[in-house]
């Protein structure tokens, strides 16, 4: 099990190693960053999006929640994280796409479909059950098509990314930078198991991407 110690071990690896391998990206980014891409994801250790996109440092500007929601445009007193990041990302740094990445066995959309933690207390599950509240409406979709077990659960996964999406056309920012074609939103899943992207095509149906992937020399 991975602890504090080992991750100190895998800083000293950075910084003799990655960190001089890209010292101009580095000394580039000193003074400021200029993503053009920001990306919803959930907060699940298995899912890291700079992992996923094999990105540098500096190309993609991340924030991640359970189960990568987006809150609908609320302007009630309060700490509007997601909500702060969003503003940031696309008023000041000015992103040109926002993507949002539900994922394969996400603990939040099960805690949605279940009902989980319903009647539990802050601290003892009442915040995630406050959270995912968001998806109410689309558990009663679910609910009411009749799916079950593991179908009921990617469904759920699939919606969390719809309703991230339609959440964020009610931020008054995203909305006019939709409409001066200035901002682009896609909705991704990432499979676990077989490590496959799927992007949310324009009939609102997810697809995967193709990739030639190379045969593992044990292969032969």
């Amino acid at each position: 099990m991975t602890q504090f110690s080992d991750l100190l071990n895998g800083y000293h690896r950075f910084r003799t190693a990655d960190w001089h391998r890209q010292r101009d990206r580095w000394t580039a980014l000193k003074d400021g960053q200029e993503p053009k891409v920001m990306i919803i994801a959930c907060s699940d250790s298995r899912v890291d999006p700079a992992q996923i996109f094999d990105t540098l440092p500096g190309e993609i500007f991340v924030v991640r929640n359970v189960a990568a929601l987006v809150p609908p445009f609320e302007t009630t007193a309060g700490y509007h994280g997601v909500s702060a990041a969003l503003e940031f990302a696309v008023t000041q740094l000015k992103v040109a796409e926002v993507v949002v990445m539900g994922h394969e066995k996400c603990g939040g959309a099960k805690a949605a479909l279940t009902r989980a933690y319903a009647h539990a207390a802050p601290g003892e599950g009442g915040f995630i059950a406050n959270w995912v509240h968001m998806l109410d409406d689309a558990r009663d979709r679910i609910d009411a098509g009749g799916q079950t077990g593991k179908a009921a659960e990617r469904a759920m996964e699939h919606e969390a990314v719809r309703t991230s999406l339609k959440n964020l056309r009610t931020f008054p920012f995203v909305q006019k930078a939709l409409d001066d074609r200035a901002l682009t939103i896609h909705g991704a899943y990432f499979s676990i198991a077989d490590g496959v992207l799927h992007v949310l095509g324009d009939n609102d149906a997810f697809s995967p991407v193709q990739v030639m992937v190379a045969p593992l020399l044990n292969d032969y």
